[in-house]
């Protein structure tokens, strides 16, 4: 190991830390979590990492990281967060195999992707998959750190380029440019560019094909899959017959914190 993977190994365990801010607890139970999860779902997280922080001025969201649920439970019980695996690129042990259990009490979104069939989905995991063990790409891990130091003034539309500064390294990941990857490998689409081309036809000056365009994996961030008009949110608590005449409100006053 040369001197600049050893110090970027060392910077990866410093921005794994957890940060200073404060960051929004778990919207439903765990066990709801785990008994909605799919397979070929996206589980978005909302971190508390110093390398969360970064993520999330840079692409202006909530999400800093995305992972790939690869088996869930199918209807069987107990609903438990453990028996739910995911494949998740991480900043300190590369691209690994972890259970929900570590996200269950954190704030989480589901994305879903519509309409594909059961072997589309296992040649999304299997992509992901052949993957583990595959080292974070430490390139990214620098330019991340320099927006620690002092949060820069910088204008949206550079935010996103500054997360595809990596070395672009096939062989090394980041949580969203992996997952990205594994969705287009079967050409599904997340959020693809468009373009506009003449149809062709002489008769019809003003015809247009509109053609979609795969967007370079780097250039994906962890909100994309949220914001992404192909992926359906999933909300764990709406999923299991939710009655809202069935909830128990406290009706004394509660005092303001703070």
């Amino acid at each position: 190991m040369n001197i600049l993977e050893r110090c970027g190994r060392l910077l990866a365990r410093y921005l794994a830390a957890p940060g200073s801010r404060e960051v929004r607890v778990a919207t439903c139970r765990p066990d709801l979590l785990a008994a909605t999860l799919r397979r070929g779902d996206v589980l978005l997280v909302e971190g508390s990492s110093r390398f969360s922080t970064a993520v999330k001025y840079l692409t202006q969201s909530t999400w800093s990281h995305a992972a790939l649920c690869s088996v869930d439970l199918a209807g069987r019980e107990p609903a438990d967060p453990a028996a739910i695996e995911l494949i998740e690129a991480d900043v300190v042990d590369g691209v690994r195999r972890v259970s929900l259990e570590p996200y269950a009490r954190l704030h989480t979104r589901i994305c879903r992707p519509v309409g594909l069939a059961a072997g589309e989905v296992d040649r999304i995991v299997a992509y992901a998959e052949a993957r583990i063990g595959q080292l974070y790409d430490l390139k990214n891990i620098f330019d991340l750190a320099r927006y620690l130091v002092q949060t820069p003034p910088v204008p949206t539309r550079w935010r996103r380029r500054m997360l595809a500064l990596g070395s672009g390294d096939p062989t090394r990941a980041i949580c969203s440019s992996l997952i990205a990857q594994a969705f287009q490998s079967i050409r599904y689409p997340i959020l693809p560019e468009v373009v506009y081309r003449h149809s062709g036809d002489p008769a019809c000056l003003d015809c247009y094909d509109e053609l979609l365009h795969i967007r370079h994996h780097s250039l994906f961030a962890p909100r994309d899959f949220d914001i992404s008009p192909y992926f359906e949110i999933v909300k764990p608590t709406l999923t299991q017959h939710f009655d809202p005449h069935s909830l128990n409100w406290l009706d004394e006053p509660v005092e303001a914190a703070g």
